[in-house]
C-alpha cells in the first residue's frame, strides 16, 4: 500500500491535495555579496514581487507502507532538482516572463505555523515520527528555471535529511522536493539495510492554503503555501 493511501484513510490529512495558483515574480534587486554563512540573512522583498509563505513537514514511517526495491539504484540515479510537473506550457501567457532568481525571505518562527495539527496527529499515530517542521517565506523563480534552494539555506539541520526544494511560477504556482532521508533501521518489510537512503523526488501544482502531500515509501512531505500578506488560515 503507498503511504498516500494508508494517510488519507488514517485522516491525517483534512484537505485535498494539490493544484493551480497564479503569482508574479520579483524583479531583480541590487546585487550584494553572498552572506557567509550557510543560512542567508533575511532580504527585504523585491519591489512588486510575490512572496510566499511555504510552511513544511517531513516524516518518516515505522512500519513498511511500500514494497521492497533497488533502494541503492535509487539513491544513486536520483535527480538535484524535482521532476517537472504537468500541465505547464513553458511560457506565461497572461504577463511578461518574470526575471530569473527565487529569493530567501525570512524564516517562519513558530508563531507563523499552521501545521500544528497537523504534526500532533503524526505524533501520536505512532506509524510516523516528524522528522522536521520548518516554514520560510520566499519569491518563486520563473517555470522550468529549476532554481532550487538547499534545505540548509532554508533551515533544515537534520543531518540525516539532504536535498532541495523549489517554487516555480508558470501558468501555475508549482512546489517541488528532491530529497534523500538516510533512515538508520529502516521498517523490515521494505528490505533496506541500515542507514539506506531513501528519495523523494516529486512537483505538484499547489492551491493556496491546502495541505499538499508529496509521498514515497519510507517518508514523505506535507506542505502548504500561502501569499506571505495573507493572515487566512486554511479552511477560512
Amino acid at each position: 500500500m503507498r503511504l498516500r493511501e494508508v494517510l488519507l484513510a488514517a485522516c491525517l490529512l483534512c484537505g485535498v491535495m494539490s493544484q493551480t495558483s497564479p503569482a508574479q515574480q520579483a524583479a531583480s534587486a541590487p546585487a550584494v555579496a553572498a552572506p557567509a554563512e550557510p543560512h542567508p540573512a533575511a532580504a527585504a522583498p523585491p519591489a512588486g514581487g510575490t512572496v510566499y509563505n511555504v510552511e513544511v513537514i517531513v516524516f518518516r514511517t515505522t512500519a513498511a507502507l511500500g514494497s521492497p526495491e533497488n533502494w541503492a539504484a535509487e539513491a544513486a540515479q536520483a535527480p538535484a532538482v524535482p521532476v517537472a510537473a504537468d500541465g505547464e506550457t513553458g511560457t506565461v501567457s497572461e504577463a511578461p516572463a518574470p526575471a530569473p532568481g527565487s529569493r530567501f525571505v525570512r524564516e517562519l518562527t513558530a508563531a507563523d505555523f499552521q501545521l500544528g495539527d497537523i504534526e500532533g496527529r503524526l505524533k501520536s499515530s505512532g506509524t510516523y515520527v516528524p522528522v522536521a517542521h520548518v516554514g520560510w517565506s520566499q519569491t518563486a523563480s520563473p517555470w522550468g528555471s529549476k532554481e532550487s534552494m538547499s534545505l540548509r539555506q532554508l533551515g533544515f539541520d537534520d543531518p540525516q535529511l539532504n536535498g532541495t526544494v523549489t517554487l516555480e511560477r508558470g501558468q501555475f504556482l508549482h512546489l517541488g522536493f528532491a530529497l534523500g532521508l538516510q533512515v538508520a533501521n529502516p521498517p523490515a518489510g521494505l528490505g533496506a539495510p541500515p542507514n539506506t537512503t531513501f528519495v523523494l523526488n516529486d512537483t505538484h501544482r499547489v492551491k493556496f492554503y491546502e495541505r499538499n502531500f508529496f509521498d514515497s515509501p519510507a517518508f514523505g512531505v506535507i506542505a502548504l503555501v500561502s501569499p506571505a500578506l495573507s493572515a487566512r488560515r486554511p479552511g477560512r
